[in-house]
């Protein structure tokens, strides 16, 4: 495999209050100061890297470039480490502050370094006209390839009516939106029973995963905006089948009173090709989601640098996989990804 061109559809930059505070316009920078706060997002107090045991440090494009060229990856989409807290800010004015600083900081720091490294854009939902302005600047602007949606956070769930706009303006700029959870706020995702983070992680990114693509389905995201293009991250793919059974199920029922602005069975939409879902190497079930769901909307993602990531390791193990055709291979770890961020070859 090793003529395939890899993408990665999904890593991270460990950006820092530090780093950030540099990027904001007039005095909300300084909130990194105030009460001896150390980050700009509420912090959940998780161990997440068992005392330093797992995970390691991407803060830069130097080390973010060097990962590529050891794992053989061509192009890199960057997303971030704090900001995926971005949904429990709670002050809009703040959040559209956050958001823009973020946003420069990436552009600057890591997108101007290098061609092969692509951005998504934090976006404040908590001020959906000001969402839609900072959409518009970080695509046309910045040279942004999608947007950034809390799948954890928001008080409504992301298919709700108040933030269509941002979904329209997504669809006119021709980028994707991306689902991406967080392990802050269990009761969110049904885990503030467990006292544990193996118990919450679990949970935490397939339940919310879950949680959205149900509403984005039922409140007509994708029937209102076919063009529009939305990637589900970190949770693996394969629930995505049995989710897909229970919604239809759901909306042979109910679906004509409850749910009138979805008008084909959930299953539908989710074989149109605007619905993509992130591959983990590990996932037995591959071969089946493959069979049920087609090959042409799963990518690979490598989660660098988080605690829970095993690059390269995971990405020689999809290129082997005697149980995935080679064809599929090749679309799951390039030709996917780059239609999903609409890359050009």
């Amino acid at each position: 495999m090793s003529d395939v061109t890899v993408i990665d559809a999904d890593g991270h930059i460990t950006e820092s209050t530090e780093q950030l505070r540099p990027y904001f316009e007039g005095r909300y920078g300084d909130r990194g100061h105030w009460a001896g706060r150390r980050s700009y997002y509420p912090e959940d107090g998780w161990d997440r890297s068992l005392g330093g045991r797992l995970g390691s440090r991407a803060s830069d494009a130097k080390t973010w470039l060097r990962f590529m060229d050891e794992g053989g990856v061509e192009t890199a989409i960057l997303y971030p480490t704090a900001g995926l807290g971005i949904g429990w800010v709670r002050e809009p004015d703040f959040a559209v502050a956050l958001c823009r600083a973020y946003n420069n900081f990436l552009h600057q720091e890591f997108l101007t370094v290098s061609p092969r490294l692509k951005g998504v854009a934090l976006v404040p939902f908590q001020d959906v006209p000001e969402a839609v302005k900072e959409l518009r600047r970080a695509v046309t602007e910045l040279g942004m390839v999608g947007a950034f949606a809390p799948a954890v956070g928001l008080r409504p769930p992301l298919g709700h009516q108040q933030f269509h706009p941002l979904y329209a303006e997504a669809e006119r700029l021709g980028c994707m939106v991306a689902c991406h959870a967080t392990v802050r706020g269990a009761h969110y995702f049904g885990a503030d029973g467990f006292d544990k983070f193996v118990e919450v992680h679990t949970l935490s990114h397939p339940f919310a995963q879950m949680i959205q693509l149900t509403g984005m389905i039922f409140e007509g995201v994708p029937e209102i905006y076919p063009r529009l293009k939305i990637g589900f991250m970190e949770a693996g793919c394969t629930w995505v089948p049995f989710w897909m059974d229970r919604m239809d199920e759901e909306w042979e029922k109910r679906g004509e009173v409850e749910a009138p602005l979805c008008r084909r069975k959930p299953s539908e939409y989710l074989l149109s090709g605007q619905l993509y879902f992130a591959v983990e190497s590990g996932e037995k079930s591959l071969p089946e989601v493959v069979r049920r769901l087609g090959d042409a909307i799963l990518f690979y993602a490598s989660d660098i640098p988080h605690w829970d990531h095993d690059f390269p390791q995971s990405l020689r193990e999809l290129e082997t996989r005697e149980d995935v055709a080679l064809p599929a291979r090749r679309k799951i770890l390039c030709d996917n990804a780059r239609r999903l961020y609409s890359l050009t070859p």
